[in-house]
């Protein structure tokens, strides 16, 4: 598939929504842990709808077809509908249903071939999806080193075909809205080639994926000692990614509190190494989300936000300054009034060019 047109999985939004608009089954490939399922979650949230996610790697033909039996009222055999298939009770508490057939490539041929039915005729057996289901399929590709079966011409002719691939604005995206560790997105966004290591070739049992930095994201835990969260990360990311990362917890941990600078209490920073600064905006950003999150009067809540303003403009790079602006403004949507932000003038002559919605 080195011939394959490549999207990024913002792209890729745009592509699965008008897919479920004309009820045309998408299939996405991609390598491990690039955050395929975490896509069709996300799509699935935005339109309100209920995912069913089947693994079919792991799953037999009658998981989709039912079992077999006799029906005395009639005499003959008769199949027993799946119980993970949607029933038209449950379609109609919902909107929409999302049918998302991850590991389909995983699966044996004869679960294959009972998908093909599913997906072709929206039918199998004697059952039928309801209406207002979807269908969108997941899975390797027979390159990324898996548990992988080639996909009948058949089945794969009835799939519109979108390959993702890592990009790290889409994902920087996803990171801060779901608060993955500050240390993580500032060390990413300091080092952005280090958020996807996967080589197929190699035969490391850990490597860097959007999937696995995640996981570090939840073993951080500032009361563990060094020597054993460097175990931790070693173990999920690599050795070498886990000695560089640590080295960058090192220098993020001397960074001043982000409270204390939107309180206006830190004015300067002592230490200016770069990928800390890139975790010290991250932890800013994230304090400003959760002051508005948990209800901060509206005057506290602009003092705050023109101390961070404040604070970006005299210590930190163009760079900087727009990657803290841009979380703020455009993934956070902050609703900031610049009539109560004294230094807002100064910021917008300086940086409003490079930031989405505030140029002129």
């Amino acid at each position: 598939m080195s011939d394959t047109r490549t999207i990024t999985s913002k792209d890729a939004r745009t592509s699965i929504a008008r897919c479920f608009e004309t009820k045309r089954p998408v299939f996405l490939w991609g390598p491990p842990g690039i955050g395929k399922s975490d896509l069709i979650e996300g799509i699935a949230i935005a339109m309100n709808a209920l995912v069913i996610d089947l693994r079919l790697g792991q799953m037999e033909p009658t998981d989709l077809r039912g079992i077999p039996f006799y029906n005395k009222d009639t005499g003959t055999m008769d199949w027993a509908p799946p119980v993970d298939l949607p029933n038209n009770e449950l379609a109609k508490k919902y909107d929409n249903i999302v049918l998302f057939l991850d590991e389909l490539t995983s699966g044996a041929p004869s679960v294959q071939a009972a998908a093909y039915q599913l997906v072709l005729n929206r039918k199998i057996g004697n059952y039928n999806l309801p209406d207002n289901v979807v269908i969108v399929a997941a899975g390797n590709r027979e390159s990324d080193k898996g548990v992988t079966y080639r996909m009948p011409t058949p089945l794969a002719n009835r799939f519109v075909h979108l390959e993702l691939k890592v990009d790290f604005d889409s994902w920087v995206d996803w990171a801060v809205v779901n608060k993955i560790h500050r240390d993580v997105v500032g060390y990413l966004t300091f080092a952005k080639g280090d958020l996807y290591d996967f080589d197929s070739k190699s035969s490391s049992r850990a490597f860097a994926t959007p999937r696995s930095w995640t996981f570090v994201s939840e073993l951080i835990d500032d009361r563990m000692d060094a020597n054993t969260m460097t175990n931790l990360i070693a173990g999920t990311v690599g050795e070498g990614l886990a000695i560089k990362f640590m080295a960058h917890r090192k220098f993020a941990q001397k960074m001043p509190n982000p409270s204390n600078i939107l309180n206006g209490k830190v004015t300067g920073l002592e230490v200016r190494e770069v990928s800390a600064m890139y975790s010290l905006v991250i932890s800013m950003c994230y304090e400003l989300k959760d002051a508005l999150d948990n209800g901060i009067d509206n005057d506290d809540f602009h003092k705050m936000a023109d101390n961070f303003f404040r604070f970006m403009i005299d210590n930190f790079e163009v760079e900087l300054v727009v990657m803290g602006a841009r979380v703020a403004l455009t993934t956070y949507k902050l609703p900031l009034q610049p009539t109560k932000l004294k230094n807002f003038d100064e910021f917008h002559k300086k940086y409003g060019k490079y930031i989405l919605g505030v140029s002129d």
